[in-house]
């Protein structure tokens, strides 16, 4: 058995080969094409362990070593960085890194899905870019309407006399065909996107998994079919809490006091301080506030103890108490009762000055 390591790159790999007793046995370059996996295999023999980096082209390595009876893992790059961080990163070290690890079986694998899943992740990317081409053309036309002041429906642009109305309006010539433009590429799009989705929608409705998730709020067949597609195999996840927070599956809680309302998925799923964890909204209104008192708020009301605490206004009075500390409280008290009832004399003295 040897173990290899290979850090595949556009226009050439580094592979690096280590035998069953940990011994380095061979590292060279061959190009990263096909042939280049051909040579690769007919030196080192079918009886191999084989690791690649997660990158564009690692799964299709993968199947063509397997064909070849090799034994591939796909390493997760991030993991792979945190397991052995190297002050000099090179392709060289880095295939020899890979070799070690799966010499060790330390490998921090990936989960690779099956071809007809890639296939099925493939089709809704498709869909995907179609439909953010599509409303790019939407925004530019109605950002060209904005332009003129006016405000006009998409099927509103699609009749036939939607050139007339433009020109009635004092649109530009060269405004009104980039217009037209914009819904004729909108159309072409909606033409393209029906027989995909009819295909999607089909898909969809024979796919258990799709039918359980469309019993979450706001979950349409092809959205079920999407999240179905990247969630993949649930019994890779070990526990229900790794799932959720893959998926993002999590709907988004409202809470007001002691009540509650879940609503639709949102991206972000639902927050702790929205209500999420154990115990639910109704636990974390008892034990924090949702809206906790501004600074400025809890500034004034910690101003406030201290005054109540300190029994009285702070005058002149009171900062003498505090700087002498030989002073009784009864004559203290007695002279500030006697600095409140005597008028003070005014300044600058208007009486008879003594001699």
């Amino acid at each position: 058995m040897q173990y290899v390591g290979i850090d595949w790159a556009y226009r050439h790999a580094r592979w690096c080969a280590i035998s069953e007793h940990g011994e380095l046995t061979a590292e060279t370059t061959t190009p990263a094409d096909e042939q280049g996996l051909l040579r690769l295999v007919a030196r080192l023999g079918p009886n191999v362990k084989a690791c690649v980096e997660m990158m564009s082209g690692a799964v299709w390595v993968r199947d063509r070593l397997e064909q070849a009876g090799w034994q591939v893992e796909v390493a997760d790059a991030r993991k792979v960085k945190a397991l052995a961080p190297l002050a000099a990163k090179t392709d060289k070290v880095d295939a020899r890194v890979l070799a070690t690890l799966a010499f060790r079986d330390l490998v921090p694998a990936v989960w690779v899905p099956s071809l007809s899943e890639r296939a099925l992740r493939e089709q809704l990317k498709r869909r995907a870019h179609l439909i953010r081409l599509r409303s790019s053309a939407k925004n530019r036309g109605f950002g060209l309407l904005s332009q003129w002041g006016l405000r006009l429906s998409l099927s509103r642009l699609r009749e036939p006399d939607a050139m007339e109305l433009l020109e009635s309006h004092g649109v530009p010539e060269a405004w009104r065909r980039s217009v037209f433009e914009a819904v004729a590429l909108v159309d072409h799009l909606d033409r393209r996107l029906e027989p995909l989705e009819r295909e999607l929608v089909t898909l969809a409705r024979a796919d258990c998994r799709v039918q359980l998730l469309e019993s979450i709020p706001g979950v349409a067949s092809i959205l079920g079919l999407t999240l179905a597609v990247e969630i993949g195999e649930v019994a890779r996840f070990a526990t229900a809490r790794k799932l959720v927070g893959y998926s993002g599956l999590t709907p988004s809680v409202r809470q007001s006091g002691e009540s509650s309302r879940t609503g639709r998925l949102s991206k972000a799923g639902s927050h702790p301080a929205l209500g999420g964890g154990r115990g639910g909204p109704a636990r974390l209104a008892r034990v924090q506030p949702l809206a906790p008192p501004l600074p400025r708020r809890q500034a004034a009301q910690r101003q406030d103890q201290r005054r109540q605490v300190g029994g009285g206004p702070q005058g002149p009075d009171s900062r003498l108490a505090r700087c002498s500390p030989e002073a009784s409280p009864s004559s203290l008290a007695a002279h500030a009762a006697l600095s409140r009832q005597a008028p003070r004399s005014p300044w600058p003295p208007n009486g008879p000055a003594v001699n």
